[in-house]
């Protein structure tokens, strides 16, 4: 198949800063998603617009992409701020934007339209899109992709891709898990004054509860009721591409190089695997082939232990009950307890710096460090009084992996055909990119002189001499009447050098690869004939802070679609229902603790033995109520005022 007939799937990463950028792009991203100065959903990642510069400069020798999230709710008083970091990234020739507040539409059209360069605008989950209804409206706002949340199913992205084919969808793949739907959780601000919307969650949903019934009845221990464990889809990236995702997220903004080696790597793997099984249905959006210098494990970086995540089952486990905190991949079992060591009964070997951890009879995570290991016998740097005979145990810091990954660990280069081939004036040099019609042709004028043996291997050695640059030679064609030519080698290395500088010249110069689906421009002013936004849920028109208006042009936004006379966000003090009733909405979630329990009324199971409402509440008092919302498969967390 041509490859502009294949359909280009991206593997998206997260940068934390410009050195995690890089280590994506070398072990096998298509693109990467950045935090600008300010306005990014990670307070804690940000960037100068010069480290972003050269970001997308070395992004873009391979042709990988390179997003910049300003997807934070904006006040009045930061617009103009917002409007002139959208118009310097634009300048600095970023692909996309990832916006939640939609006052940034009409600010990229107003930068795309002075610098003259398209400048894409990407939904943010934190839009909240879990429909097709949804979907279709950001594409007639002029986004060309939504990331779809994270609840999605694999059948309701089919869906989703059927009904509105022209949008490009994003979704998840791996990394922590927020139990909300991404937008649509204010407890972190009701608790702490801390907006999830700006950047600045507290995880609210990472902490310890206890669970009463409406008696005040524990229902049962303490524990983290609504913390999640980690998404990981990486044996479901074919299904998924098959339903119409051609992006696949990679969560961690806020996680060091390791974790992006070792992710990326791992999943790069397993879509060029993908590419490979689609009889060439498939191809990477980007170019080039990474090779890296170790066998990635997900195991062995930051996890709560792994879930699909309702990607093909209401059954999945999702909860990380017992603690919000790295467990990491199980080694085995404590075999003997001694005074200051202790043998594990597993294959598992260990090194000095170890990390490992376990379980306590409270059920706390409990965690130590390897002193000395001397094969299955670990000295730790203070024997746990709580270590017993029997304790599964779990190691979340690998000594000799992380050594591994803080060397260099991937060269990614982009294979060439290359062919020297004699003219009327002297000699050629074609250069082509495998699997592409990418090309360039450079010429040299010199006599043509009849040599005495072949220069064929000469002509290959200089030909491949391609280390310190981006490319490679996959192959290398010389026909007979080239071969029998005296070319010296300055004059190859010559022809050599313009060809690599040709390629440099317009792979930079070239417009990103785009998805197999074509939306809207976004760099054209944004259509205002269309329906207004379609509520999620009832919850919309009883909460109208849903939709997380923050701003006076935002607010015209919707104005101008005769939409939401009144909707503040929750951040400016709007946090009652809109009869003045109701307790504050806090979050919305596909997690649902009455089915964990085993009490899910959809599946018709028996009653529960505790009388509604549950109540989740914290150490100081305060108490949250669910209500679950069987209909919807979805569980509602209010504040209890």
């Amino acid at each position: 198949m041509h490859p502009a007939e294949m359909i280009p799937l991206e593997l998206l990463a997260p940068a934390k800063n410009l050195e995690c950028g890089i280590a994506a792009i070398d072990h096998g991203a298509d693109a990467v998603y950045i935090g600008a100065p300010q306005f990014g959903a990670r307070a804690a990642a940000v960037n100068s617009i010069d480290d972003i510069a050269a970001l997308c400069r070395y992004a873009h020798r391979y042709r990988a992409r390179v997003y910049v999230t300003v997807n934070t709710l904006v006040y009045d008083q930061e617009l103009a701020a917002a409007r002139q970091l959208v118009d310097d990234l634009c300048a600095i020739g970023v692909d996309a934007l990832l916006v939640q507040d939609m006052a940034l539409v009409g600010m990229a059209a107003e930068a795309a339209a002075r610098h003259q360069r398209p400048l894409a605008l990407h939904a943010s989950t934190q839009t909240d899109n879990r429909s097709a209804a949804k979907v279709r409206w950001l594409g007639s706002m002029g986004f060309s992709r939504v990331v779809l949340a994270r609840e999605v199913s694999l059948a309701q992205m089919a869906a989703i891709h059927r009904e509105v084919p022209e949008v490009e969808l994003e979704a998840f793949v791996h990394g922590a898990l927020c139990v909300s739907y991404s937008g649509v959780c204010y407890a972190s601000q009701y608790c702490f004054s801390r907006s999830a919307n700006r950047g600045e969650c507290a995880q609210f949903c990472r902490l310890k509860f206890a669970l009463t019934d409406a008696a005040g009845h524990p229902v049962d221990r303490q524990r983290h009721w609504l913390s999640l464990r980690d998404m990981c889809r990486i044996d479901h990236l074919a299904e998924m591409a098959d339903a119409g995702v051609t992006s696949f997220k990679i969560e961690g903004r806020l996680k060091d190089v390791a974790y992006v080696k070792n992710v990326v790597a791992a999943y790069s793997q397993a879509l060029d695997k993908v590419v490979a099984r689609s009889g060439g249905r498939y191809r990477r959006s980007s170019l080039g082939s990474s090779a890296v210098s170790f066998a990635p494990n997900l195991q062995k970086t930051f996890n709560r232990g792994f879930t699909p995540y309702f990607l093909l089952s209401d059954d999945d486990e999702v909860a990380s009950l017992d603690t919000p905190k790295a467990l990491g991949e199980y080694v085995g079992r404590v075999k003997e307890v001694g005074r200051d060591s202790f043998s594990v009964a597993g294959l598992a070997s260990f090194a000095n710096g170890d990390g490992l951890c376990f379980f306590d009879a409270a059920h706390e995570l409990q965690g130590f460090r390897v002193n000395r290991a001397e094969g299955n016998r670990i000295y730790p740097q203070r024997m746990p009084r709580q270590m017993r005979q029997g304790l599964p145990l779990y190691r979340n810091a690998d000594a000799a992996f992380d050594k591994i990954l803080a060397r260099p660990t991937a060269d990614r280069r982009i294979p060439l055909s290359l062919e020297l081939r004699l003219f009327e004036k002297g000699i050629s040099l074609n250069a082509t990119v495998l699997k592409t019609d990418i090309q360039v042709t450079v010429e040299k004028e010199i006599p043509h002189e009849q040599a005495r043996q072949s220069q064929a291997e000469n002509m290959r050695r200089q030909m491949s001499r391609l280390g310190g640059t981006v490319y490679q030679a996959a192959d290398i064609v010389i026909d007979d009447d080239t071969s029998q030519c005296f070319v010296a080698s300055s004059v190859l290395a010559d022809l050599r050098r313009q060809m690599v500088e040709a390629l440099d010249v317009l792979l930079a110069a070239m417009p990103q690869s785009r998805a197999h689906h074509t939306g809207p421009d976004a760099s054209a002013t944004p259509m205002r004939e269309v329906p207004a936004p379609p509520p999620a849920a009832e919850e919309y028109q009883r909460y109208p802070y849903l939709y997380n208006i923050a701003n006076r042009q935002a607010a015209d936004f919707y104005a101008a679609l005769g939409e939401m006379p009144d909707g503040r966000a929750f951040e400016r003090g709007n946090v009652r229902s809109a009869d003045g009733q109701q307790p504050p909405l806090l979050m919305q979630c596909r997690h649902c603790i009455r089915r964990l329990l085993g009490y899910c009324r959809r599946r018709g199971e028996v009653s529960a033995p505790w009388r509604e409402p549950l109540f989740l509440a914290l150490p100081d008092g305060r108490r949250f109520r669910l209500q679950f919302d069987c209909k919807k498969c979805q569980m509602n967390v209010y504040a209890d005022s």
